[in-house]
């Protein structure tokens, strides 16, 4: 059913320390930013930069993320939930995705959307102080 790598989100502290790192030093392209998080893109990986300024208080928010076609996604969830699979966030953005965690307390995320479909749905209700940059 999962079909490969979707996107990495990784929980920062300074996002403009960070959005330099990425697109200076490693050649990311910024695809968006806002007031607490920005959207690059590396071929075909979509990175997501959320700022997490307490990452010492518990588990932040540093994801990795597989696609998964619309077609298989409640297939996918279900059988997730057969075998006892811990549920660490509900959806709150566009595409479905369901949030667990692995046996050792990784979070991952089985997501339907691309970068591009979240982009389009950002130019219809942007977050805070949003920036597009094509």
């Amino acid at each position: 059913m999962l079909a490969g790598l979707n996107h990495l989100t990784l929980a920062i502290t300074d996002l403009q320390r960070s959005i330099d790192f990425y697109v200076e030093l490693l050649a990311f392209r910024l695809r968006a930013r806002w007031a607490s998080g920005a959207y690059l893109e590396l071929g075909e990986l979509w990175l997501c930069l959320s700022v997490d300024a307490d990452r010492s208080a518990g588990p932040d928010y540093t994801h990795y993320a597989f696609s998964l076609a619309q077609t298989d996604f409640a297939a996918f969830a279900a059988h997730a939930a057969a075998h006892g699979v811990k549920e660490w966030k509900s959806n709150r953005s566009e595409g479905d995705s369901f949030y667990f965690l692995d046996p050792d307390g990784h979070r991952l995320e089985a997501h339907v959307g691309s970068l591009e479909s979240r982009l389009a749905q950002c130019r219809l209700q942007p977050y805070a102080g949003m920036e597009f940059f094509d």
